[in-house]
């Protein structure tokens, strides 16, 4: 019995089909739908500066302006969005990042030159993340009592360093990091700073056992357990590490403004927590994204830029604000609720 014998292959045949998709096909469906809205706000937001205000808005320093001060809270926005995403709050951030700024500020501090200043902006935040992990993680405190009285005691210790007065800092080393001579390509050291924080809380959250297990104790703490997840240890971690980012945060400040002051951080935590809502991290947790957190801290602090420009008053800022954040939150239920 003879076999078929198939026909010779013509150059009009067409080639087996390898089953992938085009690459640009790739990339659209991989794209992130809040991040893309995200960048769109972003977008008309500048377009708006650039109209009610061109001159002022689009000039190259206003915008390394806006970049500078969307790092400090930028910082501490990265910490922020950990902790949500683990379920919990952070309350006491900005309260954290002035006891740091103060405690690192004072006379005994600055003898030990920049190194002293960083190293005790970084230690006191990081012993306040501790104080916060431990009442939290194995005192079985709840994360919003446990947080609001760190914001309470930090504050009131914050004062009573200072006596209600301004610390100067006199440290050249540390004032330079502020001038344009140090800026590199145009780019100012602060935000530069912020670029690798947010890179390395990126590749923590998508690349580590850490940013999964985070994830995992968000959305199910007791699933996680279960599944050999020392719960309670990594709440820790994570409130350690938003005392870091906190610390760093201050050092950054004490870099912005040249001084040490009892009021820094005022309502950082609602523009933290703002942010991290905005750019998609549920407050349930078990979700959210680093970048969608940066788009966020950049969406306020242009908001801020350009009501400051337009002398609007920082009442009506705030307003505005409350209204983003209450319809982000609208927002989040609503995909809660379709998904």
């Amino acid at each position: 019995m003879t076999q078929p014998v198939s026909p010779p292959r013509t150059g009009t045949d067409k080639l087996p089909s390898t089953g992938q998709p085009p690459v640009w096909r790739t990339m659209v469906a991989r794209a992130d739908v809040r991040t893309l809205s995200l960048l769109g706000v972003l977008a008309a937001l500048v377009v708006v500066g650039g109209i009610t205000k061109p001159d002022e808005f689009l000039d190259t320093r206003n915008l390394q302006l806006v970049l500078t001060q969307a790092s400090v809270i930028g910082v501490v926005t990265v910490g922020m969005t950990f902790v949500i995403m683990s379920g919990g709050i952070d309350l006491s951030v900005g309260a954290i990042v002035a006891l740091s700024s103060v405690w690192a500020t004072t006379v005994a501090t600055q003898e030990y030159g920049f190194a002293g200043i960083l190293f005790t902006a970084v230690l006191v935040g990081v012993c306040c993340g501790l104080v916060n992990g431990l009442l939290i993680a194995y005192g079985g405190m709840v994360p919003f009592i446990a947080t609001l009285a760190m914001l309470a005691s930090a504050r009131g210790l914050a004062l009573q360093i200072t006596d209600g007065a301004t610390q100067i800092v006199s440290i050249d080393g540390v004032l330079d990091l502020g001038e344009r001579d140090a800026y590199i390509l145009g780019i100012p050291p602060l935000v530069l700073v912020f670029a690798v924080v947010t890179i390395i809380g990126w590749l923590i959250l998508n690349r580590t056992t850490f940013g999964r297990r985070t994830v995992a104790v968000g959305g199910n703490a007791e699933a996680a357990r279960l599944a050999g997840i020392d719960v309670r240890r990594q709440r820790l971690y994570l409130y350690l590490l938003s005392g870091l980012c906190c610390g760093i945060a201050a050092f950054l400040l004490i870099i912005l403004s040249g001084s040490g002051q009892n009021t820094n951080g005022n309502l950082y935590e609602l523009d933290a927590i703002a942010a991290a809502i905005i750019g998609g991290t549920l407050l349930s947790g078990g979700r959210g994204t680093i970048v969608g957190s940066v788009l966020g801290v950049l969406i306020f602090t242009t908001i801020t830029n350009i009501f400051a420009l337009n002398n609007l008053q920082s009442d009506v800022q705030q307003i505005a604000k409350g209204a983003i954040i209450v319809a982000a939150v609208l927002v989040q239920r609503r995909t809660a609720g379709t998904t």
